[in-house]
């Protein structure tokens, strides 16, 4: 049994062929990450498995609901809310087919339906609050045409959650999410009752999530069981095998081409079944070779001993304050990571930073002949109307490279563009490669202060450990804001942890950060508790931890939820069914619409209370 089975999907555009025989199966319940190089065809499989996209030859079969997050979504409607109201159209649907059912007596058709219904609740209203509240979506009055690129994607998102596919395909879902709603969306993933396939570059998510790793390597699929760390090692020992053949298969070839270069008997009817045995072999793909490259941020220049300093700085707008009289200083080697929810000022930090915004009050102060880079989250500083040669080399034929001159073909190389990519449009590059061609420019800037806004989205797994080892050998000072958890625990020396309405604190890591915050959400709730301790309020924090009894609480409401909602759903049966009416019922219709009533306020009121605690839970 399976949800979707892919064979033989082949898609090319134009002269590139992206996919060359793929072959994938999901089953009920699967959990799969798909991995591979950016420009690999990740994207383009997951379009052509939901049907966006038709592939040029192959089949695909879909038994069952998909649903897909793309990374530059479409959304329906004018406003959020329409967008949001669009994705519960599939339980609208069932309910309204569950009453034609019983209307037209169809009982079979009823209970299947109401199995259903059963599954995915019978009210959805508070599951699309809670989703929405833990990933920030915008307020359900704004216009989808104003949105921000992140807020969209959020909204995406949130359309994608709570459509409850028997598919869930997501494609990079922790871009533009904080790090708080990426550990709920890992949580959400991991009990997801449907199956699940996976792209992403945070490698937390990655390993917490899927139980089964596809590859796509040379346009084909590469299934390995486990999960990312099982993928890594099987990988390893896969492409020494690999290796080992491809060596066997070139000395095979060189030994048969030497033999029918010297014995003129190879031209021999006999000798035909060796000649052909030597063209199969030179017939056979090569082995794909692994796609490695090295990016060195280091200039090797004198350093002065500080690089920027920040005395009692305050930033804000519309008199909200971003930064509250923050002090720092940053030294060659210094990596700091700035974490925070969205919106927190993480951002602004940086234009302040940079110089593109100056501070409200306070000094900033710069080493002499400081020069600095920015990678901002938007990628900005591309035209995409140049071609990818231009866009790296500024028009010159030659770029400068630890002080020597450089063909900016053999420069973009190094990048894994090939030769036929340089006349490319930048408009028409994936994220990764926009972000890969930012990331060679980064290079020759020869910067003492590097300011990374998000560096590590749309990011290929393997771009992303070039990136972590460029950063660790870097010895200007660096200020990288990323909600990458793996990235900023295994890169940064410190953190700048931003804690509402302009407060930033200093610690030694992310792991510390975290705990000072459960530490003060634990203090609060300790404070406030003998006041609540008789009519206990919803909290507005989002974490403020539970007490042992909440926990346990907690972990028996989703069988008072299904239990509340059974208990709606046969009274809701009974009213619909016509034999309620008639005399001689054994059942009161005035008493059932009172019962119907009551079951709703309970089904209500349990999915506030859950709301409540898991959004404390953390």
């Amino acid at each position: 049994m399976y949800v979707l089975q892919a064979s033989e999907v082949e898609k090319a555009f134009g002269d590139r062929v992206v996919l060359r025989g793929c072959d994938l199966i999901v089953r009920p319940g699967d959990r799969v990450g798909l991995v591979g190089y950016n420009g690999s065809g990740k994207s383009t499989l997951l379009r052509i498995l939901a049907g966006q996209l038709p592939p040029d030859h192959g089949e695909v079969r879909r038994a069952g609901r998909l649903g897909l997050l793309d990374q530059d979504p479409a959304l329906p409607g004018a406003t959020v809310a329409d967008a949001l109201d669009d994705a519960l159209g599939w339980h609208q649907r069932l309910v309204d087919d569950y009453h034609a059912a019983l209307e037209a007596h169809d009982t079979e058709r009823a209970a299947t339906l109401q199995d259903a219904l059963d599954l995915h609740g019978w009210t959805v209203d508070h599951r699309m609050d809670a989703v929405c509240t833990r990933l920030g979506v915008p307020d359900r009055d704004a216009r989808v045409d104003q949105l921000s690129g992140g807020e969209a994607r959020r909204v995406a998102l949130a359309r994608a959650l709570v459509s409850a596919p028997d598919l869930l395909m997501l494609d990079e879902p922790t871009n533009h999410i904080d790090a708080d709603a990426a550990e709920w969306l890992q949580s959400y993933l991991t009990g997801y009752r449907g199956a699940v396939v996976l792209v992403t570059h945070d490698r937390y998510l990655l390993e917490a999530v899927a139980e089964r790793i596809v590859e796509v390597e040379d346009g084909r699929c590469v299934d390995y069981e486990g999960s990312y760390t099982d993928y890594l090692i099987t990988r390893a020992e896969r492409q020494i095998a690999l290796r080992r053949a491809e060596d066997n298969r070139l000395r095979m070839i060189a030994r048969e081409a030497a033999w029918a270069a010297r014995s003129p008997a190879a031209r021999s009817t006999k000798q035909k079944a060796r000649l052909q045995r030597l063209d199969a072999l030179r017939d056979q793909r090569a082995l794909p070779i692994d796609r490695d490259f090295s990016l060195d941020l280091r200039t090797g220049g004198k350093r002065s001993r500080t690089v920027i300093e920040l005395h009692a700085v305050t930033k804000g707008y519309s008199r909200t304050p971003l930064l509250r009289g923050l002090t720092l200083t940053l030294n060659p080697g210094d990596r700091l990571g700035v974490i925070g929810p969205n919106g927190a000022g993480k951002s602004t930090l940086l234009r302040v930073l940079s110089g593109e915004e100056p501070p409200d009050s306070g000094e900033l102060l710069r080493a002499p002949r400081l020069q600095v880079a920015v990678l901002d989250q938007h990628r900005t500083g591309l035209d995409d109307d140049d071609t990818v040669f231009h866009a790296a080399g500024g028009g010159a034929s030659h770029v400068t490279l630890g002080g020597e001159p450089v063909h900016v073909a053999g420069f973009l190389g190094r990048f894994l563009f090939p030769t036929e990519a340089l006349d490319q449009k930048v408009g028409a590059l994936s994220g990764g490669e926009k972000a890969r061609l930012l990331l060679a420019r980064l290079m020759l800037q020869g910067a003492g202060l590097l300011l990374l806004d998000e560096p590590t989205n749309d990011l290929d797994l393997l771009t992303l450990r070039v990136l972590e080892e460029a950063l660790l050998a870097y010895d200007g000072a660096a200020v990288i804001v990323s909600h990458d958890r793996a990235f900023v625990d295994r890169v940064c020396t410190h953190v700048l942890a931003f804690e509402g309405e302009g407060v930033t604190t200093r610690y030694a890591s992310r792991l510390q950060a975290l705990e000072a915050a459960d530490a003060r959400r634990a203090e609060a709730e300790r404070i406030v508790a003998p006041k609540t301790a008789t009519t206990p309020a919803p909290s507005t924090s989002r974490k403020s931890g539970l007490h042992y009894r909440e926990k346990q609480e907690l972990a028996d409401l989703p069988a008072q939820i299904e239990a509340a909602e059974a208990e709606h759903a046969r009274v809701e049966a009974l009213l619909s069914d016509p034999t309620t009416y008639q005399p001689g019922s054994a059942h009161d219709p005035r008493a059932l619409t009172a019962a119907l009533a009551d079951a709703a306020t309970r089904v209500e009121a349990l999915y506030e209370r859950w709301s409540d605690l898991e959004s404390r839970s953390g």
